[in-house]
């Protein structure tokens, strides 16, 4: 009842004409950017970090909410449309959906995919609005070493789940965890990797860090990689549904729903999971018709794992608003967003800023039917976006970064610094290392530095009281099978993947 209360206190605060339009940009932005191909819900939150100084939290933090669920909305578009998925969560989502676009079907693709949207995002965020007080009555008890587990396993969870090898997955994690070394040293006051450059003293700004590696980093490879020409993109009508399409929908809506917010709640979970199990779920569960149609174009290959991709969305929000711990790129670049405005996510902030937070919530719900209103009678001019040149669209974001970051203190080093971070952005995705644990390393690891010394304290030096706490042994073992999981499920699906003639059944 509690929760309730407060939802409609947070309601008060998301309906305010103000923050109604602040959530109408987030949701309209998110879907621009979902549409566009290299272009994701991290990257418009990281560049939109250095012009939202003088937007009061509230609003800021709707609107990023807003972009967030768009950019899932969004990205079954190109999907569908392009057979470019822009994330990997859509990439099953372009497996049936691009078919059915082939076969004249792309309103239905897209209607089924906006409203499971919308279904599961709901759902979700009502699932949202129970599980957070829950798991913050049970964070008030966390002690140093406690939170020290907890960031542990964030670095684990992340480097294992956001990258193709827990190897470069760390080796990432190990970049963030030196940058957020730089600057002086609070306990000791000592200057850390500054080189002697005054300007750094004061550490790298984490916006500038998440502008640099996210940003001017995936567009310089994205434009590295830039194919002359305009895409081919299916032409489309208005969306809509008829009745068989509601009929074989709304099952693997809720089935997907079911599976995403769970796995997104997850320390590990991500949506890459739900979306491939939703799929799998639905085509052993297809009858007839839709038996045959798999591989061709089969309505629920794209309804269930679009709606287990925007459940496990709203279920990332519960670590991170709650814990503090963020188990996604985008939710990475949403903490740096709370640090900029000196807030830690976590139990102290459901009381301390309990406007803003429920706020953010009730905006969930607000900008889940805007965008139900957005996507299905404006499918056909999201679908002429994708025509947008590529080479005008990269160049703007570049100099948009630019002048973002240059606005924050009018520092020339620190446009310096952005470039420099840019281009190791672009290495970093040239040769395959993840960027979002190099973020969440260094937007952790000051905290987790802080709460090992003050554990170590405590225990006068005895390192054995971080394994004191039941919290912190549970949060430790969790990191080590978290680590531990995609060589177990190499060693476990390995044999499965072998036929009697000795050839990969996949090939």
């Amino acid at each position: 009842m509690e929760s309730f209360q407060l939802l409609m206190d947070g309601f008060t605060t998301a309906l305010t004409p103000v923050n109604l339009l602040y959530a109408l940009v987030g949701v309209t932005l998110g879907t621009l950017v979902g549409v566009l191909p290299g272009i994701g819900p991290a990257m418009t939150v990281a560049l939109l970090l250095p012009i939202t100084f003088t937007v009061p939290p509230a609003s800021a933090f709707i609107m990023f909410a807003g972009i967030y669920y768009g950019g899932m909305y969004g990205g079954s578009t190109t999907s569908i449309l392009l057979n470019t998925p822009g994330e990997s969560s859509s990439m099953i989502t372009a497996l049936e959906g691009n078919q059915m676009a082939k076969r004249g079907r792309a309103a239905q693709a897209l209607a089924t995919a906006a409203i499971g949207s919308f279904v599961a995002g709901t759902i979700a965020t009502g699932l949202l609005v129970v599980a957070a007080p829950l798991v913050v009555d049970f964070a008030i008890s966390f002690g140093p070493e406690d939170y020290f587990a907890l960031a542990v396993l964030a670095f684990t969870a992340v480097s294992s789940v956001l990258s193709r090898s827990v190897v470069r997955g760390l080796a990432s994690l190990g970049i963030g965890l030196v940058i957020g070394l730089i600057g002086i040293d609070q306990q000791t006051g000592q200057a850390r990797l500054t080189l002697g450059i005054p300007q750094l003293l004061d550490g790298i700004d984490i916006v500038i860090v998440a502008v640099g590696l996210f940003a001017l980093g995936e567009v310089l490879y994205v434009a590295s990689r830039l194919r002359h020409g305009t895409p081919e993109v299916i032409p489309v009508g208005r969306a809509f549904l008829g009745r068989s399409d509601w009929s074989r929908s709304w099952r693997p809506w809720l089935r997907g729903t079911a599976l995403g917010f769970p796995f997104g709640a997850l320390p590990g979970g991500g949506a890459e999971i739900p979306t491939f199990l939703s799929y799998s779920i639905e085509k052993r569960l297809a009858r007839g018709v839709a038996r045959e149609e798999y591989g061709k174009g089969a309505i629920e290959g794209v309804a269930g794992p679009e709606a287990a991709n925007n459940a496990s969305a709203a279920g990332t929000l519960v670590p991170l608003l709650t814990l503090g711990l963020p188990t996604s790129a985008t939710a990475a670049i949403l903490l740096a967003a709370f640090q900029q405005y000196g807030l830690q996510p976590g139990p102290q902030l459901f009381d301390h800023n309990p406007a803003l937070v429920w706020g953010m919530v009730a905006s969930l719900f607000v900008g889940n039917v805007m965008l139900l209103v957005l996507n299905l009678p404006l499918a056909p001019l999201w679908a002429r976006v994708l025509n947008i040149p590529r080479p005008y669209l990269y160049a703007g974001i570049v100099l948009f970064a630019a002048l973002g970051v240059y606005a924050l203190n009018s520092s020339w080093v620190e446009l310096v610094i952005l470039y420099i971070l840019g281009m190791l952005g672009f290495a970093m995705r040239r040769f395959g290392l993840p960027v979002a644990p190099a973020v969440i390393g260094m937007i952790l690891g000051p905290m987790a530095e802080i709460q090992l010394r003050r554990a170590l304290a405590i225990g006068a030096g005895d390192v054995t009281v971080l394994v004191r706490s039941p919290i912190a042994v549970a949060l430790l073992v969790v990191s080590v099978l978290v680590l531990l999981a995609p060589a177990a499920r190499r060693l476990f699906t390995r044999p499965s993947r072998v036929t009697t003639s000795g050839r990969e059944s996949g090939e």
